[in-house]
């Protein structure tokens, strides 16, 4: 069986800020199930260190980047976790990369290092008698882990994912030292970036194999527009990249079973979920679909678009429900706009159990993101019959079968596409979904198809596993 450590920043359902969460706390359960062994290191932030009680401590560390630190571990939630409990580092108020206003901890640099580092030496000497194989890292956040592997003397095969690669982690040169690192490494085929040291590019550079979570993602980030200054970089180890989908955890999104809803087991059944959120949004009937938006609230996820877009839904009768937060002019914009439409109403925010309550509630689902590099509330509007409009891009792109006129022939059709990622081509797809809302019985196919789609983690298990499987035996 091999034996794989996850080194991450976050995971569900220990703390969450997005799709990367969902991502650790399912993807080692998927992999469990066909036989490989996998643990999760976490960072101790105060919230997960209330959730993890009990835990035995299995390694101390007398000075981890300016305080002393403890390892625990402990199997929660189907998950065998490790959980870095340095007080320093992650003990504080806000939130689990920046403060209450949102502005990055300005120690971020080191407190992810000492993640990287803990990473390193459980792939050398491993805990009690488990040691890893390979050694998984998830975005900027584990991307010094090789450099440490290779200080430590250890050759163990890391995997590098990249889940967003607008986030780079880059720290001042002046901080090689502080941080720990091999300046001689401090190169341009290494970490360095544009003077800077690059945790993203470290991963990139080091990493035996690098994926990312979706093969049109995958092939954008080879390119300037999407690859964020980094597409040189992929370029150059383009022949170790690979794109997987992301999946669902199909027990916790499963509208036949999901505590949060009524629950139904097909399309027309969802109708008593629709009428509850219209009263819980203090929206009245419309003739119009009716739209939910489950986002952070930024440019990169199209919500200025949005607000361009949103006349050619609303004066055709459809209307939005929104559940979302961050930046603060497209909130006081979002919140302005729904004083002054009655078909529109906005929770600033984030809820859960919301969340469940607006997909199995909604006609659609809209995911109008600039670039997305899976996305997984399309996933979960597949799952629950909300039929997902979405901006062609990354996984939006392999996860939606456009209702175009062939499409909707062959039966496979399962949303609504829109290209190029623009306001106008956004309002257009609106109005092409208010079209197929009125025909009942094409829209009952798209629910329906949507409904079939294979959306959990089964296939992409596989592929990880083969990495891994492959990576070893060259090793």
């Amino acid at each position: 069986m091999t034996k794989v450590l996850f080194v991450v920043s976050e995971c569900a359902p220990f703390v969450k800020t997005g799709g990367l969460a969902d991502v650790a706390g399912a993807l080692p359960i998927a992999l469990a199930q066909i036989g490989t062994n996998v643990r999760v290191l976490l960072p101790g932030y105060t919230s997960v260190i209330e959730q993890i009680k009990p835990s035995e401590t299995v390694e101390r560390y007398e000075d981890l980047f300016g305080g002393p630190a403890n390892l625990l571990t402990c199997k929660i939630a189907g998950l065998d976790m490790l959980i870095l409990d340095a007080p320093h580092l992650y003990n504080r108020e806000g939130g689990i990369y920046g403060d209450a206003t949102g502005v990055d901890w300005p120690d971020n640099p080191k407190r992810f290092a000492a993640l990287c580092k803990v990473g390193a030496k459980i792939a050398k000497d491993g805990i009690f008698e488990w040691k890893p194989d390979v050694v998984h890292g998830h975005d900027w956040q584990a991307g010094l882990t090789p450099e440490y592997m290779l200080a430590a003397g250890t050759d163990k095969p890391f995997v590098f994912t990249v889940h967003n690669i607008a986030f780079h982690g880059n720290a001042p040169a002046d901080q090689l030292e502080a941080l720990e690192l091999n300046a001689d490494r401090f190169t341009p085929d290494k970490f360095e970036y544009w003077g800077k040291i690059s945790a993203l590019k470290a991963g990139l550079m080091a990493a035996d194999k690098i994926n990312t979570v979706s093969q049109t993602y995958a092939d954008e980030l080879l390119t300037p527009e999407f690859g964020l200054g980094m597409d040189g970089v992929i370029r150059s180890r383009h022949t170790d990249l690979s794109g997987i989908l992301n999946g669902i955890d199909l027990d916790v999104w499963n509208p036949e079973t999901d505590p949060h809803i009524m629950l139904y087991k097909n399309p027309a059944e969802k109708i008593a979920n629709k009428r509850a959120l219209l009263k819980e949004f203090g929206l009245g009937p419309a003739e119009g679909p009716l739209c939910v938006l489950v986002s952070r609230l930024t440019e990169q996820k199209g919500i200025d678009l949005l607000l361009d877009a949103l006349p050619a839904l609303l004066d055709q009768g459809g209307q939005l429900a929104i559940l979302g937060s961050g930046d603060p002019a497209l909130e006081a914009a979002l919140t302005k706009a729904a004083n002054h439409h009655k078909n529109l109403s906005v929770h600033i925010g984030y809820n859960e159990e919301l969340s469940h309550r607006m997909i199995a509630g909604g006609d659609a689902i809209l995911v109008p993101s600039r670039f997305e590099p899976c996305g997984l509330t399309q996933l979960y509007g597949l799952r629950y019959g909300t039929v997902p409009l979405v901006a062609l891009t990354g996984g939006l792109a392999d996860t939606v079968i456009n209702a175009s006129p062939a499409a909707l022939a062959r039966n496979v059709a399962t949303g609504v596409q829109f290209f190029p990622i623009t306001a106008q081509a956004l309002a257009n797809a609106f109005i092409r979904l208010t079209e197929l809302f009125t025909n009942k019985r094409t829209w009952r196919k798209l629910q329906r198809n949507g409904m079939k789609q294979p959306v959990g983690w089964e296939t992409s298990a596989h592929a990880y596993k083969k990495i891994y499987e492959h990576i070893t035996k060259e090793k």
